[in-house]
């Protein structure tokens, strides 16, 4: 029952991260003052960074798992495919979704993987909402994350349990996912406060990086995902259509 609630949760947090990804690169703060001469567009650049990084770094490590060995379908999916609160079946076929037989245990290995994705997600996250200055944006974007950080660690606790870990290796991943936000805001703060050139180019190239991280967790990974299942397709639009029109309506009053 908890898990078909956090399914439709998911889908309504779905369309406040949306919003707040296409917002993201407007509020993102400008190099201009920093580097007044230049005529390179340093800001779209840089979240174009960001949004490589993640893309790169998960890559890199698939490929790495697959040159060990052939690896079953279940290592290939995106690392935040376990977002879905739920295990997955799959035939030796071309990717076909299988009704029965048993679960197939994701590796330790793939664990550790989604921990370490999820944590730098998690940063970069943290890290959009320290460097808010208006206090406004800065509860909206708490409201989105809050929603969907509550689901995803239902998910990735659900993921941890079926690796067959151990207890207090769950109970440590738990504990690096959920200080790891509150991290990137203390960092992404103590940046705001600071004054200089050096200091707020690194503000802008962070800022940056987390609106890039943002386009690719939404778009990418989360949202393909989430419609990807033939399970409640109008409900989850509905939900996120409704996600997307309660942030929009903030926006608005704020204007």
């Amino acid at each position: 029952l908890w898990v078909c609630l956090c399914k439709r949760e998911k889908s309504a947090s779905l369309g406040l991260l949306e919003t707040r990804s296409l917002t993201a690169l407007p509020h993102s703060r400008p190099v201009g003052p920093v580097c007044p001469q230049l005529q390179f567009p340093l800001q779209e650049f840089i979240l174009a960074m960001g949004f490589f990084l993640v893309l790169v770094m998960e890559q890199i490590t698939l490929a790495y798992r697959e040159q060990s060995g052939p690896p079953p379908r279940e290592e290939t999916r995106a690392l935040l495919g376990a977002a879905n609160g739920g295990p997955q079946h799959w035939h030796d076929g071309p990717g076909l979704p299988q009704s029965g037989g048993a679960p197939a245990a994701p590796s330790a290995l793939r664990a550790c993987v989604l921990v370490f994705s999820l944590a730098l997600h998690s940063v970069f996250e943290g890290l959009a909402v320290g460097l808010q200055r208006d206090r406004a944006r800065a509860v909206e974007l708490c409201l989105a994350l809050l929603l969907h950080k509550g689901v995803l660690a239902v998910s990735l606790s659900l993921r941890l349990l079926q690796s067959h870990l151990r207890a207090q290796v769950v109970a440590g991943c738990g504990i690096l996912f959920s200080c790891m936000t509150p991290l990137g805001i203390g960092l992404g703060a103590a940046l705001a406060e600071s004054a200089g050139p050096l200091h707020q180019l690194a503000q802008s190239v962070l800022e940056g990086m987390a609106a890039g991280t943002f386009l690719y967790i939404t778009f990418l990974e989360i949202l393909p995902q989430e419609l990807a299942t033939s399970e409640q397709r109008i409900l989850k639009v509905i939900l996120l259509l409704a996600g997307f029109a309660l942030l929009t309506g903030l926006l608005f009053i704020q204007v």
